[in-house]
This record gives structure tokens, C-alpha cells and sequence, in this order.
């Protein structure tokens, strides 16, 4: 009788592993729907942000158009907070937020969004340089610290964007290789879209200043939104740089995602 209550004592190896297994999933469910709450907050402060910035430019800056280099110019903060903030936010949590589909289709979405980043990017830089060019009389290209931030972080970005495609999908290198390069392909995205930050921060600073002049000093609403826009831009920078460094929502890897494309 003792042997036998003693045995009935002692927990079933089996039901210890199954209540473990459950709590885990339950912590996991927690921490990806604490996951999913930080990272709707940042998407919708990136979209209030475009809105805000195509809002802005049609109120204060005479619109958009291709006819005019003051409105063709518009378009270059439009597309570049829409590429190289926005979606440059989503391509590097993209792997975070898809935690539960295959990572050979992350990575194609990874790489398509920068490729469109990319081409948002490059439109924005030739809208820029014509309304330079074209103006009556032409404007000097390169010569604030914002342009030449925007120039490096786009350089910085291509020169990620060829990496990172030739090594994680296609022709893709050896296991090894893709484990050494990996780190710093992360650490070279975060200070990519940390510089974007910065760089889109000084913009909108100098298009205030070159817009509004010294009319700028008295706050008119235009100068107040333009300020708001420069605060929502910096909160949502701040949010995806914590939601990419915070390692309790890593992505857990599984055999399959070791295979590159050329594997």
C-alpha cells in the first residue's frame, strides 16, 4: 500500500512534457500577440506618416505634378518615406511578423519589397536632382548634410540589397558563409534604417526652412504639422528599431530554413 501511494505520488514523465509543452505555447501566443499589438501601433503611425507628408506637400507646397520642378520635387519626400521608412520598417520585421510561413517565401518578400523600396527610391532621387536642374535658374545638387546622409544610405542599401540577395537566395552561398554573413547583414539593415531616420528627420527640418524662411519662427500651422510629422516620424523609427533588436521576438528556425535557393 505505501509502494503503491508513493507511486501515485509521482508525476506521469508523459503529463510533466505535455502541461510544459502547453505553457510554453501559451507564453509563445502572449509574446507574438504582444508582438502583433507594438508592431499595428508602428504600421499605423508609418501610414498616418504618408498621409501626413502627401497632405502636407498638397496644402503647403503646391501639389504634385511633373510639369514643375517646385512640384515635381514633391514627390521625392513622398517616395522616399514610403520606401525608404516605410517599407524598409516592414522588410526587416518581415521575418519576426511571418514567423509561421516557410522562410524561402519570407525571403522572396523580403527581397521584393526591397527591390520596390529600390525603385520608390530611385524615382524619388531623379524628382529631387530635376527640380535642381530644371529651375529657373538651377539649383546646386549635393550640397546639405540631407542630401549627403541620402546619398550613403542609399548607397548603404544597395550595397545591402546585392548582398544580401546573393547570399541568402540566389545563387545563395554554403550554410557557413550564410551564418558568418548574417549578423552583419542585420546590423547593416538596422543602421540603414536608422539613417533613413535620420536622413528623412533633416528633410523635412530643411524643407521647413526652405519653404517657410523665416516665417518658420512664428509657427504657422504649416510649421507646427511639418514638426508633428518630424515627431511621428521618430516614434515610429524607435518602435521598429525595438521590435527588430528585442531577441524574445525572434523568429525560432527550423530545418527547411537552412535551404537557400540554389540548394
Amino acid at each position: 500500500m505505501h509502494s503503491e501511494s508513493e507511486s501515485s505520488l509521482e508525476e506521469d514523465p508523459s503529463a510533466s512534457l505535455l502541461r510544459n509543452t502547453a505553457m510554453e505555447a501559451q507564453a509563445e501566443h502572449a509574446k507574438f500577440k504582444r508582438y502583433k499589438t507594438i508592431y499595428s501601433i508602428m504600421t499605423v503611425l508609418g501610414l498616418v506618416l504618408i498621409v501626413l507628408t502627401f497632405i502636407w506637400s498638397s496644402n503647403y507646397a503646391g501639389g504634385y505634378s511633373l510639369s514643375s520642378p517646385n512640384t515635381e520635387f514633391n514627390w521625392h519626400p513622398l517616395l522616399m518615406v514610403t520606401g525608404m521608412v516605410f517599407l524598409y520598417s516592414q522588410s526587416i520585421l518581415i521575418y519576426r511578423t511571418n514567423r509561421n510561413v516557410s522562410k524561402f517565401k519570407v525571403k522572396c518578400i523580403h527581397a521584393g519589397l526591397h527591390i520596390v523600396i529600390l525603385i520608390l527610391a530611385s524615382i524619388a532621387l531623379k524628382a529631387v536632382f530635376d527640380s535642381h536642374n530644371f529651375a529657373n535658374p538651377p539649383i546646386a545638387n549635393l550640397y546639405t548634410l540631407h542630401s549627403w546622409l541620402g546619398i550613403l544610405t542609399f548607397s548603404l542599401f544597395c550595397f545591402q540589397l546585392v548582398l544580401g540577395f546573393g547570399t541568402f537566395l540566389y545563387p545563395g552561398a554554403a550554410k557557413n558563409i550564410r551564418a558568418a554573413v548574417l549578423p552583419y547583414h542585420v546590423i547593416i539593415g538596422s543602421a540603414g534604417f536608422v539613417m533613413s531616420i535620420v536622413t528623412a528627420a533633416l528633410g523635412y527640418t530643411e524643407k521647413a526652412m526652405f519653404t517657410l524662411s523665416s516665417n518658420y519662427q512664428n509657427l504657422p500651422f504649416s510649421a507646427v504639422m511639418l514638426n508633428f510629422i518630424g515627431l511621428v516620424l521618430v516614434i515610429f523609427g524607435a518602435i521598429t528599431i525595438y521590435l527588430v533588436n528585442d531577441r524574445s521576438y525572434k523568429r525560432e528556425e527550423i530545418i527547411e530554413d537552412e535551404v537557400a535557393l540554389a540548394e
